[in-house]
């Protein structure tokens, strides 16, 4: 019968007992003679290695498990801090040999043999799933815990290592999504809070991620029939215009969030220095997306040899002779062969579509015809703004048709992506969990993204005319905080005491187009059953 402290060393150092045998692990416990500290095992292991021939590698291996074994026993910390830092539940342990993390899960197969290498091992507890994680640290991993521990400024680790700031961002960031480093929280944040036991809303409080749609020019190469903005706008100064990417960047940080700058127009392609905007934003670290026309492979590959985007949109507007009456003659076409090219570089392809009355029965058929073309598909109900106004919408009844018929279909084709915030009225009614509706919040007019003009007015959604600030005038963390945005933010009055609020909000944009107030009525599409009040 073995004895309750020796069975606590087979415990904690089970990887250890594993790969020396049984009866070596018995020489070894025996050859402790009293000195029984789990703390000092691994030390002990060193010094015993050449009398009892036991492998090079043991004690570093046994290092391991005793840095899993404290850091499984500490309690996780509940308090985040107010700056990035390095995770507290984090170890690293300096080893002589590699190749020893599958050590700790024998069995596994296809294991290589430890060889003589100096190195490190992490050891951490994840501060969101909170699971235990082993990892070899990599020269990238190293490089983020110094850059926080000795508080080296972004811009001199750029200028020690000659990079730009933006790959050191992304060393940081990726650091954190390990959880090697742990990030403050996010200040973009509802201003609201669900009811005690409420886990059904609380994705759909805090963004992680902040999105710039820069219009950078008005300048298009189409004029559809349903275009919200013609007019003549003059591009922004291009100094002005990297002064407005040093203002979000700074935001960004501020509010402890992702930066994304999603370029569009008109054509941003159009735009006489969009290359150099787009590298201007990749050399500060920010995410790239483009919401554009279908584009020659030339200025593609110019694009992707800077960064490839994290997505490409482009619009359809239905089935070949819909969307050339909408588009122009030959756009559907073109529109194909150009996500043909989009998957041949490998980008991520979306298509949007804008709902009509016209195209409403045209959509699952795209839908169907897209399918290993596009990795996304879905749709945003006409905005009878600009040129829009021409067109009409659905009318109520039978986009509740469609939006039921749409949302059956999704669950067959895997492209069809759910947008529309009154999907959510489907899902309450099947009992199933909320989607985060149009933005991943609900509408998100001025809450996880902006709409920057060329000439620097800033808007909530560029869907309809929602003026909050002009860039050029005050800072983007001046207009975000601003009176007219955290209108915006809140949305309709009638919409503050429905329970799919968080994730809804209806399209504010819609309440205006059907002429009503969007602060104060709700989308008039909405229909979600509302209780009647009982009789008096």
């Amino acid at each position: 019968m073995t004895k309750p402290h020796l069975d606590n060393h087979s415990s904690i150092f089970s990887s250890s007992r594993h790969a020396l045998g049984t009866k070596t692990w018995g020489r070894v416990l025996a050859a402790l003679d009293g000195n029984l500290s789990p703390q000092g095992f691994p030390s002990m292991l060193s010094q015993l290695k050449e009398p009892l021939n036991l492998p090079g590698y043991i004690d570093d291996l046994a290092s391991m498990e005793w840095a899993r074994h404290e850091i499984g026993n500490t309690r996780p910390h509940g308090n985040a801090p107010g700056k990035i830092s390095v995770n507290p539940a984090l170890s690293l342990v300096p080893v002589a040999w590699n190749r020893l993390v599958s050590l700790l899960a024998p069995g596994a197969g296809n294991q290589e043999s430890p060889a003589p290498c100096p190195g490190h091992i992490l050891v951490w507890r994840h501060p969101k799933s909170h699971k235990i994680l082993v990892a070899q640290a990599e020269s990238e991993d190293l490089l983020a815990l110094k850059i926080v521990l000795e508080e080296i400024p972004l811009a001199g680790a750029a200028a020690q290592g000659n990079v730009t700031k933006g790959v050191i961002r992304s060393v940081l960031d990726r650091a954190v999504d390990k959880g090697l480093l742990w990030a403050p929280p996010s200040r973009i944040q509802r201003d609201f809070l669900p009811a005690p036991g409420d886990a059904t809303v609380s994705g759909f409080l805090e963004a992680g991620v902040f999105t710039l749609q820069w219009h950078i020019t008005q300048a298009c190469d189409l004029h559809c029939k349903h275009c919200y903005d013609r007019s003549d706008r003059a591009v922004m100064p291009h100094d002005r215009a990297l002064a407005v990417l040093d203002d979000f960047d700074q935001f960004c940080q501020a509010m402890h969030v992702r930066g994304q700058v999603t370029f569009t127009g008109g054509n941003p392609f159009l735009h006489p220095r969009f290359f150099h905007l787009y590298q201007s934003a990749r050399d500060r670290g920010l995410g790239l997306a483009v919401l554009g026309n279908p584009t020659p492979m030339e200025a593609m590959e110019r694009l992707v040899a800077i960064s490839p985007p994290q997505f490409f949109q482009i619009s359809l507007e239905g089935l070949s002779h819909h969307n050339d009456h909408i588009r122009g003659p030959g756009h559907f076409d073109r529109s194909l062969a150009f996500l043909d090219r989009l998957r041949q570089l490998g980008i991520y392809s979306m298509v949007m579509l804008t709902l009509t009355r016209d195209n409403l029965n045209q959509v699952l058929p795209l839908s169907q015809l897209l399918q290993g073309r596009a990795d996304h598909f879905t749709f945003n109900r006409l905005a009878t703004v600009g040129e829009g106004a021409r067109l009409q919408m659905p009318e109520p009844k039978e986009f509740e048709t469609f939006l039921r018929q749409y949302e059956e279909t999704a669950r067959e084709n895997p492209i069809l992506g759910l947008k529309d915030n009154l999907i959510n009225i489907i899902r309450k009614e099947k009992e199933e969990p909320l989607f985060g509706g149009c933005t991943g919040f609900g509408c998100g007019a001025a809450f996880n993204f902006v709409s920057l003009l060329p000439g620097g007015e800033i808007h909530a959604c560029r869907k309809f005319p929602s003026p909050i600030g002009n860039i050029l005038h005050s800072s983007l963390q001046e207009i975000y905080h601003s009176d007219a945005a955290r209108a915006y933010r809140r949305g309709s009055e009638a919409c503050q005491s429905c329970d799919l609020v968080p994730a809804c909000r209806g399209c504010l944009a819609i309440t205006h187009s059907c002429g009503l107030d969007p602060f104060r009525d709700r989308d008039p599409f909405c229909f979600l059953k509302q209780p009647t009040a009982p009789p008096s």
